[in-house]
């Protein structure tokens, strides 16, 4: 008799620890996914979004290419909704950071461009302007919003300054192998003598992005000022090209724009080395990489207009990064 109670009891003692062991493996599993869940962003605490229903018979705009033959979205004013796109990328807790480079004199577009910048560049998001210069001491101080801030890296000037607009690319692709891979997930590169003038997104990012000159979109390839001579390795036959990309605006996922950068660098070295210059210096490189490795987004000139060139054309709803104007012999080479 003994015996058989003994028996129970190990019985209920066995019984008793197998559910106690269930129990706490369901606490403790049940905290750990809470916790993934929030990080990899719970659907269930997504909030309700009501916007209008888009119509597959109604084009968003007529009157202007909205979509490459290689199927890349051309951004213009109508065809996103940023409500929509500020939601998907904050589920994605991205951080986008703005290259600029602010050389010898350039400096002096340094204090617009970042006030500018923080009133419609990426509002809302986590952003890092990484400022090259040559005068740190220089460099202003303005008030950056919450998630905002901004990295001075100190850089060599050149007598010239196609030597600083072609050492760019070098110093991008540098910087993104050693420390920009860890500290975001977009790169968007800029000129510092611009301004934002009008919202500039997250509707432009994307893993690789280019941005339609303002002096080109409405012409033929053969008008384009590609590099034209065959022995540059910037070359492109005349009876090639889609759009001419400017240098000033472009980028995208940290290590495309590295891929982007190096490969321009190396072959301006290989020109470097056979004695000979492109006719527009990185950006021809630029537009010879973006030939052959499509983008998969392309900026309209919203995102890069001189309105003191150019005027402001109806087909421009928006002017959204424009050139300050500026006495270009004043500035360069001093």
């Amino acid at each position: 008799m003994t015996e058989l109670c003994l028996g129970r009891q190990r019985y209920y003692l066995l019984h008793l620890w197998i559910l106690l062991t269930v129990l706490i493996l369901v606490f403790y599993s049940y905290g750990f996914l809470s916790q993934r869940s929030e990080e990899l962003g719970d659907s269930e605490a997504v909030s309700r979004m009501s916007h209008a229903q888009p119509n597959v018979l109604t084009p968003s705009r007529k009157d202007v290419l909205v979509l490459t033959p290689w199927l890349a979205p051309i951004i213009w004013e109508g065809t996103f909704n940023i409500d929509i796109l500020n939601e998907q990328f904050r589920l994605q807790n991205t951080t986008i950071g703005l290259t600029v480079f602010a050389i010898k004199k350039y400096v002096v577009f340094l204090k617009l461009f970042l006030e500018t910048a923080e009133q419609h560049f990426m509002v809302g998001h986590k952003v890092i302007y990484y400022v090259f210069t040559d005068r740190p001491a220089e460099v202003p101080q303005v008030s950056l919003g919450a998630g905002r801030k901004l990295v001075v890296l100190t850089v060599r000037n050149y007598s010239r300054w196609q030597d600083v607009s072609m050492h760019r690319m070098e110093m991008i692709s540098d910087f993104s192998e050693r420390r920009f891979l860890q500290e975001v997930d977009y790169l968007v590169c800029a000129d510092v003598d611009m301004k934002f003038q009008d919202h500039v997104g997250v509707e432009i990012l994307s893993a690789l992005f280019g941005t339609l000159h303002p002096g080109f979109y409405g012409s033929s390839r053969e008008s384009f000022t590609y590099e034209r001579r065959p022995k540059s390795r910037a070359y492109i036959p005349w009876d090639e090209g889609d759009f001419y990309y400017m240098g000033a605006f472009f980028g995208g996922s940290v290590v495309e724009v590295y891929h982007l950068t190096k490969a321009c660098h190396q072959a301006m070295v290989e020109d470097k080395a056979n004695g000979i210059e492109a006719v527009w210096h990185d950006e021809s490189h630029l537009n010879k990489y973006l030939l052959y490795h499509k983008p998969t987004k392309v900026l309209s000139p919203e995102y890069m207009w001189d309105q003191q060139l150019l005027g402001w054309p109806s087909v421009m709803k928006k002017l959204r990064y424009v050139a300050v104007p500026k006495n270009h012999q004043a500035i360069r080479n001093r």
